[in-house]
């Protein structure tokens, strides 16, 4: 059957991406098991949109390709908002928790990797398809698994690595929007949900809630959107840098690294002091915006075209890194209502990306209360030190004589 192929361009897809978020905030809304596994609400309407494409597709031959160009800028500006919200103070405050929760990430990564590739010698498939399907993109997303696949098709001859490595990261992206919000409905029946008095002798992130309401004004406003496009610039400068050489870093860690240097220097020097509103507000956009537009542009039909063994992996993955959630991360993090968002957030970007591990912490927070340490910790952790991890975790692997 051949397929009619519909364009949608840039204002349309943003249209479409906005109507896709009122769409899963009524969805969620109204239907209780979503509700009741506190399912994100962009990962809501986005798959139900990537579900009836599939449809169109299959059924009548009609195929609708969105502009996503924007998507990208969106996903760096969210990233450049993170650097910005994270002054000194706060990541001292988050300093011990974030060196437990980045051990806990380390054993994530090899965990994900030893099963990669014990499943893919036991299937009979080539190594480093194993490692394909762990930790470079399930806990590095499209963009590392873009960079790996491209050396494992240049230097070793496998065909269709890219591809691959595509459709892992987003199966990733789907499954850790899905399994966040039902591990922590499991972890909740172990504590004591602490309600909206949560935290309350301390002043909430940016991010931890995305629904207050927050006053700005159009000078402060335009001068926290200098900083971003500063912090986008100076990172897009930094990747350029970097690039080729064993200090190469993706243009995102790059960008939030930018974010991070300039809002601190700013304050030392007392030159200017950075108005957390209006880069929540920004922020919190650029978030709903990307993850709206990565999910409802989904052509799960390719995913479908994932090899059986392959998929058998992915699947694996996905239920180990539920257990991992369960019995590890929120073991270790200390068994509290904290832990039960942290783990919630590691499902998000230990499948996923630091967006997904986000929106899966506010649909929690959202109903049982404020989680402000989650908050300091899983941003930094999922947005800049995963990514230096993951890179030293992958070369040692690369290094074992099975390679």
């Amino acid at each position: 059957m051949s397929t009619n192929l519909i364009t949608i361009g840039t204002y349309g897809t943003l249209v479409a991406a906005s109507l896709v978020l009122l769409f899963g905030r009524v969805l969620v809304d109204k239907t209780a098991p979503l509700k009741a596994f506190t399912i994100p609400e962009p990962v809501a309407g986005g798959l139900v949109v990537a579900l009836m494409m599939l449809f169109a597709q299959q059924v009548a031959g009609v195929s609708v390709k969105f502009d996503t160009s924007i998507q990208t800028p969106l996903m760096l500006a969210f990233f450049a908002t993170i650097g910005l919200s994270a002054n000194l103070a706060s990541l001292r405050a988050g300093g011990n928790i974030m060196i437990k929760f980045l051990f806990v990430v380390l054993g994530l990564l090899l965990m994900q990797n030893v099963i990669g590739i014990s499943l893919a010698k036991l299937l009979g498939l080539e190594n480093h398809l194993g490692l394909l399907a762990g930790s470079i993109t399930l806990s590095g997303g499209h963009g590392t698994g873009a960079a790996w696949s491209k050396v494992f098709s240049e230097q070793f001859g496998i065909a269709g690595a890219t591809e691959l490595a595509m459709a892992c990261a987003t199966f990733g992206l789907v499954l850790g929007g899905l399994i966040g919000g039902p591990v922590a409905k499991i972890l909740l029946k172990k504590v004591a949900a602490p309600g909206a008095e949560h935290n309350q002798d301390q002043a909430p992130s940016m991010f931890e809630e995305p629904q207050a309401t927050r006053l700005i004004t159009v000078n402060s406003f335009i001068e926290s959107l200098a900083l971003i496009v500063l912090s986008l610039a100076g990172g897009h400068m930094l990747a350029e840098t970097l690039a080729g050489t064993m200090f190469e870093l993706p243009t995102f860690v790059c960008v939030l690294f930018n974010g991070v240097l300039l809002r601190n220097v700013l304050s030392v020097l007392g030159w200017y002091e950075v108005f957390d509103r209006e880069i929540s507000v920004l922020g919190n956009v650029s978030l709903a915006l990307f993850l709206a537009m990565a999910l409802m542009s989904l052509r799960l039909w390719e995913l479908a075209n994932l090899a059986l063994p392959m998929l058998l992996i992915l699947v694996v993955q996905a239920t180990a890194m539920a257990a991992y959630a369960i019995f590890v991360t929120f073991r270790v993090m200390g068994k509290n209502y904290d832990a039960v968002v942290l783990a919630a957030g590691h499902c998000g970007f230990g499948l996923g990306a630091t967006p997904t591990a986000i929106a899966n912490m506010q649909a929690v927070t959202h109903r049982f209360g404020p989680s402000h340490l989650a908050f300091i910790v899983v941003p930094m952790v999922g947005a800049f030190f995963i990514d230096i991890a993951n890179a030293i975790v992958i070369k040692l692997f690369m290094a074992l004589p099975i390679y």
